[in-house]
């Protein structure tokens, strides 16, 4: 990886750790013609758009009960129980997260009730390229289930080696969670197809798409953002690792390796305030590359301008980088973790100590591994239960409460000259 310097002079992360390079606007132009033609000719549209992108052709996209079935019959007993233990965990986690209805009377006799309702349909998008990600089924679907969601669609891209159902990981996720409604759709052709739906396809539109996918993905989200709600756009995935001398190199390399073998355009970065932290870990990761299956994917990844190993003076000012990267997972690996890292405010997940890599949360720490990256968690969440509801307010006042409070209605309906607004109090006060 290549190597910054801050110890000597002090710099904006955001300006000397660029991302790899994922341009959604001009996606966004090679996507509308798909999205387009998927709003007007619905699943037919689909159908070409899978044959020339996936090489498969997928007459009917429902996911038959028998082959969710089958899927969940033949899984590795060791997977089956992997999976199981997963979504305890991100389920304990997430219950914790329900938010009950809540009353505050502003006057005697006037009340304002903040109610939380679940979103009613939405589609959960899991990619099926590089890596089959049966982990975002249980990411997605678990705090959708806890959140009350009646209905749950979910998209995955049709596999050629599998006569064009998704992959059998996949699918067996879904049959554990109870999800029936599976489409072999991946892409954009599949955003497209949950905001627009199809009736004489007997598919219904959704009201909230959620879930990770490749630049095409997020363009597609962009284009149906307005007719649906979607929860991000996101990019290629990121770790930093803030470690000062106290870490292992071998568990720094190890974690930097683990991000950089989802994609070419993943992001590995370290910053540390060791020297010697820096060079044993550039030893260790010339010798563990060697060893991964992915190790070309690997070395593009390290390799890329989008990488890097990061010196400075001290941890203090290591925060003050790793809060101004804003990355989408974060490892603080030093003396004091718990310290350091209740003093983090951006990251999409923060990882503490020497004992929470990245991969716990990808799989089985109880928190979702659905994030922010790009630098967007600086003002947004991970997936959550939040995401899957909304607050509405239901405003109660008697004729008590109304008089009371009417003569300032009265006045700031009159400062922004809207008199009807000061008549629909008027009129109920007592002559």
């Amino acid at each position: 990886m290549r190597r910054i310097d801050l110890t000597v002079e002090a710099a904006d992360a955001r300006h000397v750790l660029p991302r790899a390079r994922v341009d959604i606007g001009a996606a966004v132009g090679a996507v509308a013609p798909i999205v387009s033609d998927v709003q007007v000719r619905g699943y037919p549209a689909v159908r070409d758009a899978t044959l020339r992108f996936d090489g498969v052709d997928v007459p009917a996209p429902r996911v038959p009960a028998a082959a969710l079935a089958e899927a969940l019959a033949a899984l590795d007993r060791t997977v089956r129980a992997a999976l199981i233990e997963s979504i305890r965990r991100v389920r304990l986690v997430h219950v914790a997260q329900r938010r009950q209805s809540v009353d505050v009377t502003v006057v005697p006799g006037g009340t304002v009730t903040e109610r939380w309702i679940p979103v009613q349909r939405v589609g959960l998008y899991v990619p099926g390229g590089l890596a089959p990600l049966a982990s975002s089924v249980v990411m997605n679907v678990v705090p959708a289930q806890v959140a009350g969601v009646e209905s749950l669609v979910v998209c995955s891209p049709p596999q050629r080696d599998r006569e064009g159902q998704p992959d059998a990981t996949i699918l067996a996720a879904c049959a554990l969670l109870g999800v029936a409604e599976v489409y072999a759709v991946g892409g954009a052709q599949a955003v497209a197809l949950l905001a627009y739906g199809d009736s004489s396809a007997g598919i219904a539109p959704v009201e909230l798409i959620t879930g990770p996918g490749n630049v095409y993905v997020a363009a597609a989200k962009r284009l149906v953002r307005g007719v649906v709600a979607v929860d991000a756009e996101a990019g290629p995935t990121e770790i930093a690792v803030l470690a000062d001398r106290t870490a292992d190199p071998v568990h720094v390399a190890a974690d930097l390796i683990s991000q950089a073998e989802h994609d070419v355009l993943a992001a590995s970065v370290l910053v540390t305030d060791s020297v010697a932290l820096a060079d044993a870990v550039e030893v260790e990761l010339a010798r563990q590359v060697e060893l991964t299956k992915h190790a070309e994917r690997i070395r593009a990844a390290l390799s890329g301008e989008q990488s890097a190993t990061v010196l400075v003076r001290d941890i203090e000012q290591g925060l003050r980088v790793v809060n101004g990267y804003a990355a989408e997972h974060l490892e603080v690996i030093t003396a004091d973790p718990r310290r350091v890292a209740e003093r983090v405010r951006n990251a999409g997940c923060v990882f503490v100590g020497p004992h929470a890599p990245v991969s716990l949360g990808d799989y089985c720490a109880g928190s979702n591994h659905v994030l922010p990256t790009g630098g967007a968690a600086t003002y947004a969440s991970g997936l959550s239960v939040q995401t899957f509801l909304k607050g509405v307010h239901l405003v109660e006042y008697d004729s008590g409460a109304l008089t009371e409070v009417a003569p300032h209605v009265l006045a700031l309906a009159d400062a922004e000259d809207l008199p009807a607004h000061g008549t629909a109090i008027s009129v109920r006060l007592p002559r």
